[in-house]
């Protein structure tokens, strides 16, 4: 069975930092792109930042030079680190894990529960 855990939501104030961190298990984890989705209040879910079986590495542009995504195939682990943390980065944090396979156009697409994430002084 596939699980996707994350960890490391809470409140901080603004300026602040956390570090959110994603344990996927029962998948082969270094070939999957690795995903930081986030949704606020009555607001639709956009992606955040993603980074590649080869480590390249994307973000939103409302978080780059703010987020950093890395990743960790031994530990099946992928963290998202938030600095100079604002008011309107507060939302639930997803992790998600994908896989495409050209050949057959299967796709595998995992997601964990999501961990929140509240920055307000």
């Amino acid at each position: 069975q596939v699980q996707v855990v994350e960890s490391g939501g809470g409140l901080v104030q603004p300026g602040g930092s956390l570090t959110l961190s994603c344990v996927a298990s029962g998948i082969i984890f270094s070939d999957y792109v690795m995903r930081w989705w986030r949704q606020a209040p009555g607001m639709p879910r956009h992606l955040v930042a993603s980074i590649t079986d080869g480590d390249i590495t994307n973000y939103r542009d409302s978080v780059k030079g703010r987020f950093t995504v890395s990743r960790d195939n031994a530990k099946n682990t992928v963290l998202l680190q938030m600095n100079s943390l604002k008011p309107e980065d507060t939302a639930v944090y997803f992790c998600n894990a994908n896989r495409r396979y050209s050949l057959s156009n299967y796709v595998n697409d995992y997601w964990g529960q999501g961990t929140q994430v509240t920055v307000s002084s």
